[in-house]
């Protein structure tokens, strides 16, 4: 491997029901379709170099969702991002790379999430009630099932920040509110829907029409509680070549 490309991408619209299992086979399908000239692993099965960074949950569409390729030979990162992006179905989107830094880690630059989530048949009072409550407790537990079983866990320690966010004028009303929320990754992983729980448990607030959650960035928090891209250090290639012919 003589080459790792950072990547960031959307999942939109209808395929923001893609399973992380499904998005990463149409990925590998994109990768040889687009020629990139990709790195294996060694041994008996050999893989494509391909490193995931905690996946948005299936049904939660994201403009910030991030990965790793390595390569077995340069290539310049714009190029590859516009020959994925072309490969993927529309709301499959990849929007940035970037040449990755040595050294260091993706999984070492993501820390936070930032997320919108939009509650119709909420009034926006009540949800501003729930929040204050929410901020002011100590602990908030809630259940989920998880891999290793049902689990109870605090979702209020996760939270670095809720709050109600601004409704455009042509959505303003009583039946329509937005949250605003930043969350710490824990283990097990707290997610909007978890936070949603935390306010029925403490609030009794529960949407009638189910939420629609967006994930808009992620990254490394700040002492400030800003959240730095996973790109933003990295070096960019620029005039680099770009193997066109996969060689897999």
């Amino acid at each position: 491997m003589v080459q790792r490309i950072r990547i960031r991408y959307a999942k939109r619209g209808p395929l923001r029901f893609t399973s992380h299992r499904d998005f990463a086979r149409a990925f590998e399908r994109a990768v040889r379709r687009a020629g990139v000239p990709i790195a294996y692993s060694q041994g008996f099965t050999p893989h494509p170099k391909i490193s995931y960074a905690s996946a948005a949950p299936t049904g939660v569409a994201s403009e910030a969702e991030y990965l790793e390729i390595g390569l077995q030979a340069e290539a310049d990162p714009e190029q590859v991002r516009a020959a994925l992006d072309a490969a993927l179905s529309p709301g499959l989107d990849v929007l940035e790379a970037t040449v990755a830094t040595a050294g260091t880690s993706l999984a070492d630059r993501i820390d936070a999430s930032r997320w919108r989530v939009e509650l119709t048949g909420v009034d926006p009072d009540h949800l501003a009630t729930a929040v204050a409550a929410f901020l002011a407790a100590d602990e908030v537990s809630v259940e989920r099932m998880t891999k290793q079983g049902r689990r109870r866990f605090d979702t209020r320690a996760a939270v670095v920040t809720v709050q109600p966010g601004a409704v455009p004028d042509t959505d303003s009303g009583p039946g329509y509110a937005i949250m605003d929320l930043v969350v710490r990754q824990v283990t097990p992983t707290v997610r909007p829907d978890d936070v949603l729980a935390g306010l029925r448990v403490i609030a009794n607030l529960e949407p009638p029409v189910p939420p629609r959650a967006i994930r808009l960035a992620q990254g490394r928090l700040t002492a400030q509680g800003e959240l730095v891209d996973p790109l933003v250090d990295d070096e960019t290639i620029t005039g680099g070549p770009f193997i066109a012919e996969s060689s897999m």
